[in-house]
Formats: structure tokens, C-alpha cells, sequence
């Protein structure tokens, strides 16, 4: 049904590596991408090899791992190919298990940051499930540190964390049910910006989360879907807007959810002309049904929709002031796919993944 992939090193080790640490103007990458279910056991692989390329030292997961209201199709395939039927409880039960060995494990030693998203609260899913799954992924060594350090109280591992690295502090936040934040993490997400504000070894925050934040050219898929989430959404906007404009911090946004690229997300007239426009992508691209551009994507910076790919960030560019990152999108084609994984799937299923695999009609 699914295979591990052999690196010669165990999980434990994988997830207690030592805590980063970098010169403050060495330049370094890593990636980022969300929403693998579908066809990500194909397209995750090929975001592994073509990310590790370039010595990323960290990739991070924005939520959306498996389909789990149905069999994915990459996970149909398989079974199809060893003789055998799809059982849905079968597949509810498998389903991240098939996560870990197709899409955590081609990325060897490198360390894989996981995020929670919608399709991970679905029915028979749920948050509880999640953490129980992913608890050391989410206790990662770096998470646990800094979790620690909040909050001495805080022993057990939670949906939405933060750690940091070379005066960059990054954050997760989970709005995966309700397309909103709950109040525990609107305290907690507070806290962490005000220590960041205090804090002159930190210049940057990049912020990473499943869907959008409020009023986003993405509004129609993101976190207007739901009152609390435009309320609780806006106050964390006008929070991360607080620290570019009045603490001078450096600050990044990202989310997936839905499944197309773009840059300049923030670029709408809500937030021209209601406090300003935050740097901010979407990077749903890892395997998911691909959705057609929304109407008011020719405001964006740029927009892709029916491709596969991952943001590649570059920290610190050569000439750049310390903490500054450029992002930019690594789109992969059909033969950027490993052979190993176009051999257990077949060439005409991968062919279909890049063909297909596409939803007709926009988002309502």
C-alpha cells in the first residue's frame, strides 16, 4: 500500500537534532509548501529532491497533508497496482501513515516543520488525532525549547507553535476549524509578538498558517469564511501590520489551502486602504486539486494556477540588510519527477497527476 523510505537513521534522531544556530548575515534557504493530498505522494518527492539541492535547512508543511473525506488518488493508485480494492476504513486508517513514509521520509535528515490544516479535523480526523499522531513533529527539539521558554507550564506539544533561528522568529497558527483563532492562541500569539517587539536580537517574523488571513485577494478560500475568523484573522493582521510599521521588524507571511500559487496576496483595496499591504503568498502547489485563479489575481504580484512547486526562500541575500528573505517559486514539471516514484505509480498516472487533477469551476 505504501513504502518507507530507507535513509539508515532513525526517527528519534531526525526530530532531536541540535537547536540551529547561524551568523546573522550568513545567507541560507529553505522551503515551504502545503496541501499534498491527491497526488502528493507523486509531487512531494520531487519538492524533496529538487529542495534538498540546494541545502535547505528546514522544510515546512502548511497543512492539508491527505484528502481523508476519500481515498487520494495517488493512494488509490498504489493499492490498484498490488491487486488490490480501496477500503474507506482502511484508507482512514492508513492515511498518515502513508503521509510519513511518501512525504516526510524522502526528505532524509532534513528537518520537516508540520502544520495543521482543515482536511486534518475531517471527519474521523480531528486535532486531538493530529497531535497524537505528529506529537514529536510537533515537540520537535526546537519547538520544545522555545515552548519551554514561554511558558515552563507548557509540557506537552500544541497545534500552533513557533521556534527560532538566526534572529528570525517563526511562527505557526492554527485556524484549521472555523477559519478561525481560538482565544487561548489569540493570548498566545499576543504574547509572542510583544516579546518579539521587546526583543533587538529578533528583526523578523514569517508566519505561516493553512488558510489566509482576512480580506486577501484569496477572500472567496481563506479565513472570511466564517465571522470569527474575519475578526480574530484582522486582529492578527493588524498585530504583524503593528510590528512592520511601528517596531520595524521585518515581517513575512505565508499560507496554502488554496491550491495555486501567488505573491502579493495582501494587495486588495481593503488593505490599501485600512492600514496597509503585508508581504504574503500563498503556496498550496504540493499534490492538491488545482484551483482556478480568483478574479483579482491580475493584482497580484504574479499568480500560477495548474503547476506543482515549493517557495524557496534565500535568508539574508547577498547585499540584502540582515533578516531579509526572497522568496521565490520553484515550479516543478512533469519530469522532475524521481524515476523510483514515476516507477510504482506508473508514467501514465504521474502524466495524469500534471494533466488533471484540476477543479473546473472557482471557489464559491
Amino acid at each position: 500500500m505504501y513504502r518507507r523510505w530507507s535513509f539508515g537513521f532513525a526517527l528519534l534522531s531526525l526530530l532531536t537534532l541540535p537547536a540551529f544556530s547561524a551568523d546573522s548575515s550568513q545567507t541560507w534557504y529553505f522551503a515551504t509548501s502545503g496541501d499534498s493530498r491527491n497526488c502528493g505522494d507523486v509531487v512531494m518527492p520531487a519538492i524533496a529532491a529538487d529542495a534538498l539541492k540546494h541545502n535547505v535547512a528546514f522544510y515546512w508543511h502548511l497543512g492539508d497533508l491527505r484528502a481523508i473525506y476519500g481515498p487520494d488518488e495517488d493512494f488509490m493508485q498504489e493499492r490498484s497496482r498490488e491487486g488490490k480494492p480501496t477500503d474507506l476504513a482502511e484508507y482512514e486508517k492508513d492515511a498518515w501513515d502513508d503521509f510519513i513514509a511518501n512525504q516526510i521520509n524522502p526528505w532524509g535528515e532534513t528537518p520537516f516543520f508540520l502544520g495543521i490544516g482543515n482536511h486534518e479535523t475531517t471527519a474521523p480526523k480531528s486535532r486531538t488525532a493530529f497531535l497524537q499522531k505528529f506529537h514529536d513533529y510537533l515537540d520537535r527539539q526546537e519547538i520544545r525549547e522555545q515552548r519551554l521558554k514561554d511558558d515552563s507550564a507548557a509540557t506537552q506539544p500544541r497545534t500552533y507553535y513557533h521556534w527560532m533561528r538566526d534572529g528570525i522568529d517563526f511562527i505557526y497558527l492554527d485556524n484549521a476549524t472555523g477559519s478561525d483563532f481560538e482565544a487561548a492562541q489569540m493570548q498566545w500569539i499576543k504574547g509572542v509578538l510583544d516579546r518579539d517587539r521587546k526583543d533587538q536580537a529578533i528583526h523578523t517574523i514569517v508566519v505561516g498558517m493553512h488558510e489566509a488571513l482576512p480580506q486577501s485577494i484569496s477572500a472567496n478560500h481563506s479565513m472570511n469564511e466564517s465571522p470569527m475568523g474575519i475578526e480574530t484573522g484582522t486582529s492578527v493582521y493588524r498585530m504583524l501590520l503593528s510590528m512592520q510599521n511601528t517596531a520595524h521588524k521585518k515581517v513575512y507571511v505565508l499560507a496554502s489551502h488554496s491550491h495555486y500559487f501567488m505573491d502579493g496576496i495582501f494587495n486588495t483595496e481593503y488593505w490599501r486602504t485600512n492600514g496597509g499591504v503585508l508581504p504574503g503568498w500563498i503556496i498550496g502547489t504540493a499534490g492538491a486539486q488545482r484551483y482556478p485563479l480568483p478574479p483579482a489575481a491580475g493584482d497580484a504580484k504574479a499568480a500560477k494556477t495548474n503547476v506543482y512547486g515549493y517557495l524557496m526562500a534565500t535568508v539574508n541575500p547577498e547585499g540584502e540588510a540582515p533578516g531579509t528573505i526572497k522568496f521565490k517559486f520553484e515550479e516543478l514539471k512533469e519530469d522532475s519527477i524521481p524515476e523510483n516514484v514515476v516507477q510504482r505509480f506508473t508514467k501514465q498516472f504521474v502524466h495524469q497527476c500534471f494533466d488533471g487533477n484540476r477543479r473546473l469551476m472557482p471557489i464559491q
